[in-house]
């Protein structure tokens, strides 16, 4: 029996699986190869790099014109500044491979030998060679994870390699794959030793191209899913296939993760006999959620970056309040599949689940910290009371978003992450909440579906804006908003929360009315 695999390269005996070499443009790569090229494959973490890697290294290893050595030299990563020590740990890995995949095991039992003779900023360059001299055919080198080194032993790596570029194909590998999350160009690499930033393309200046690997499309998503329903019989229900795309928008990871916890570990799915249903898959979505799995847990940590910060914070308050975004910025959230920018410069973020993952890992802090009863804001019959929630959350920030805002990381976003922690502490037990992102429209968006006993559902919009204007002028914008998105979500109940930064006293910054706008009541709470 096979399943979605969620970690590690990827064994299409075990796994389902999309062909590893279609996920590329094979004729491209081969062609670079032929060409004697040194080139970059780049692309976020979790999403095929390794096992597109491993299954070039099996099949030009098969076809006899090439002999291709792969090597993962994340091991010298602990290594940081100390070439000698990260020299020994890639050497390693590096003479293992070697013998492994090519029979080849003259240089595996003297890499201190070779580190004295040659020294550390040569050895690997040594031991290519000498390698490059000994096989009957061609070198290929496929060097994983490169972008896990730091410092000096990154760079020492990069100049061995550009040193060696002139005596290929006979004396160095007639072509080299460097593999991470980020293209070579845009290191920026600390030198302990110049002390001074040494950028990529300086130290390695060889590069012909660099090929991004994306994420899955649509149809390939579908072709994923259907190979476990032509081995277990179990149906995805059009909806299901729907919603699994609309949430990840291909990400690989999150595609296995959401068809794994569907259909391997929640109970309804573990029975064969059951279609994956439309709900199936949210439930599953919020169960990766809160586990905060291990690639959830490692954007979160990505969060907690300055560069990061100057990013995701306009998108999540929709405003533009730094002077302008950075390139170098944006290109590495994109590298880190985090955003996605299209072809007019306009950012967003990368899916659905990220949409939702991010403010609730940025409010988590405070959500943990609240004890709110439970009873009151629901009413006997099942539904929601947001007025009276929204109530009482004016008078929690009256007296916690002092404290809240001193220590929060994301400043200009705090009152809408408060609010979002409070929110979601109430409604996790019995709905959802959808963070919608207007980057440069001044306004944070909440969707919120409560679910009620007879299986219907409440749908409320809550605007939230920070009045940089008068009260009157930032309430008639809000109101124009407000209501044009609670008519694309067809929203039962529609609320305009608006925050004040001004220096001023409670009293005159909590106020609470109702306004009627094209016929929609509108509840607006000042704070």
């Amino acid at each position: 029996m096979r399943f979605f695999n969620t970690a590690g390269p990827i064994n299409c005996q075990d796994h389902y699986c999309l062909p590893p070499l279609s996920r590329f443009d094979l004729n491209e790569i081969l062609s670079l190869i032929d060409q004697k090229k040194y080139f970059v494959l780049h692309a976020p973490r979790q999403t095929g790099k390794t096992s597109c890697l491993l299954a070039l290294r099996d099949s030009l290893n098969q076809q006899g014109r090439y002999a291709v050595l792969y090597v993962n030299v994340e091991m010298g990563q602990t290594a940081r500044g100390d070439v000698s020590r990260g020299m020994k740990a890639i050497l390693s890995e590096l003479t293992y491979q070697a013998e492994r995949t090519l029979g080849e095991s003259t240089f595996q039992n003297r890499i201190s030998e070779i580190i004295t003779e040659s020294g550390e900023d040569t050895a690997l360059k040594s031991v290519l060679s000498g390698l490059c001299q000994r096989l009957n055919l061609p070198l290929v080198l496929c060097i994983d994870e490169v972008d896990a080194l730091v410092g000096d032993t990154l760079i020492s790596l990069l100049r061995q390699i550009r040193a060696g570029y002139a005596d290929r194909p006979t004396g160095f590998p007639v072509s080299i794959i460097l593999c991470g999350v980020r293209d070579v160009r845009d290191y920026r690499i600390h030198s302990d030793r110049q002390q001074e930033i040494i950028t990529g393309g300086s130290a390695f200046n060889i590069k012909a191209e660099s090929l991004r690997l994306g994420n899955f499309s649509e149809e390939e998503t579908r072709t994923l899913l259907m190979q476990h329903t032509s081995e277990t019989g179990q149906v995805f229900e059009t909806e299901a296939l729907s919603a699994i795309w609309n949430l990840t928008k291909g990400q690989p990871w999150l595609v296995n993760a959401l068809a794994y916890e569907a259909c391997f570990k929640l109970e309804q799915g573990k029975d064969r006999k059951n279609s994956i249903t439309h709900n199936l898959i949210i439930e599953a979505k919020e169960q990766l959620i809160r586990r905060r799995d291990t690639h959830l847990d490692q954007l979160a940590d990505k969060l907690k970056e300055e560069r990061v910060r100057r990013v995701i914070e306009p998108m999540l308050t929709g405003e533009v309040f730094e002077q302008d975004f950075r390139s170098d910025d944006v290109g590495y959230l994109v590298d880190l599949g985090l955003i996605t920018q299209e072809l007019n410069g306009a950012i967003r973020i990368a899916n659905p689940i990220y949409q939702e993952i991010i403010p609730r890992e940025l409010s988590w802090g405070a959500q943990t910290g609240m004890t709110i009863e439970t009873a009151w804001y629901v009413a006997p019959n099942g539904r929601l009371l947001l007025s009276k929630l929204l109530s009482a959350f004016v008078q929690f920030y009256r007296e916690h978003s002092g404290s809240w805002l001193e220590i929060a990381k994301y400043k200009e976003a705090g009152p809408h992450l408060l609010l979002q922690a409070f929110l979601q502490r109430i409604v996790n037990g019995g709905g959802q909440i959808t963070w919608e992102y207007g980057l440069g429209m001044g306004r944070t968006d909440l969707f919120i579906l409560w679910h009620l006993p007879d299986g219907a559902g409440q749908r409320f919009v809550i605007e939230c804006k920070v009045q940089r204007d008068s009260r009157e002028r930032t309430i008639e914008i809000g109101l124009n908003q407000v209501i044009r998105y609670a008519d694309t979500c067809g929203a039962d109940e529609v609320y305009l929360v608006l925050f004040d930064p001004a220096e001023k006293t409670w009293e005159k910054k909590i106020f609470t009315e109702t306004v009627v706008k094209d016929g929609i009541s509108v509840e607006i709470f000042g704070m």
